[in-house]
């Protein structure tokens, strides 16, 4: 009997041991990570955001992301939204920042920025075939963008003295229209980040013409609210400069581009 009993004291502190293992060991990773998760807006925009085979979050910006939120001890959560409600999710509090390709240009009072970290241009497409050489050309041509994107204020506003007044613009709410609608002859032309435009060439093997002249030369950047003072956004730009600096950015960027120093240029695109 006494034997037994021991067997089953030993059993009983085996298994006690075993859990407090267990715990321990949790403890142990989830102290390693340290991370405090935290939610990026995005749109499906390859090659800066966008789902890889598997349905995992992947491309340029959640890249550059993943690195810089780890400097600081977070750790992003990439969500799609709706393009258009941006803006409102943020101030929502739905998602924590916006990163997504996003034009800083002209928009610098709109949001609590980190960035820019990469350049880019948006600029005007058109078939290879067109007719279309110069944003002079376009005058009554009829152009499709993306909804609240920085070609769509362009064109609307007239920013760029050079661009002239179009004939009609088609805001799409899901930029993957763009090409087909210009495809189908729907539209003499189209705009967005050159890079976007590069990348469907290569996922999709059509040919499009980019026009010399950019609509805007812009910086991208990671958005928060106005109002938010966690004191994130100021951190990031710290983590964004190191990144630039010792070459991390570089070292994204190659992964993506033969020569990615264009995308690299960001001075002059500060506020």
């Amino acid at each position: 009997m006494r034997k037994r009993r021991l067997i089953a004291i030993t059993a009983i502190v085996f298994a006690l041991a075993l859990l407090v293992g267990c715990a321990q060991s949790g403890e142990s990773s989830q102290t390693t990570d340290g991370l405090q998760p935290i939610t990026v807006g995005a749109d499906v925009y390859p090659p800066y955001s966008s789902n890889d085979e598997n349905g995992v979050p992947s491309g340029i910006d959640v890249d550059i992301a993943t690195e810089a939120f780890r400097r600081i001890g977070y750790k992003p959560e990439f969500t799609y939204i709706p393009w258009e409600k941006k803006t409102e999710r943020l101030a929502a509090g739905d998602i924590d920042c916006i990163m997504s390709c996003f034009s800083m240009t002209g928009r610098e009072d709109d949001y609590r920025w980190a960035g820019p970290y990469l350049a880019s241009r948006q600029v005007i497409a058109v078939d290879p075939q067109s007719s279309i050489y110069s944003l002079s050309d376009l005058a009554g041509k009829t152009i499709a963008v993306q909804a609240t994107t920085k070609p769509e204020s362009i064109i609307s506003n007239g920013t760029n003295a050079d661009m002239p007044e179009v004939g009609k613009m088609f805001s799409f709410s899901d930029r993957s229209y763009l090409v087909p609608a210009l495809s189908k002859g729907y539209v003499d032309a189209i705009a967005a980040h050159e890079t976007s435009l590069l990348q469907y060439e290569k996922d999709f093997g059509v040919d499009l013409r980019v026009l010399d002249e950019s609509l805007l030369d812009v910086g991208l950047g990671c958005a928060f609210d106005l109002n938010d003072e966690r004191g994130i956004a100021e951190a990031l730009q710290g983590a964004f400069d190191d990144m630039l600096a010792d070459g991390t950015m570089e070292s994204i960027l190659k992964r993506y581009f033969d020569d990615p120093s264009p995308f690299l240029n960001v001075e002059g695109l500060h506020e």
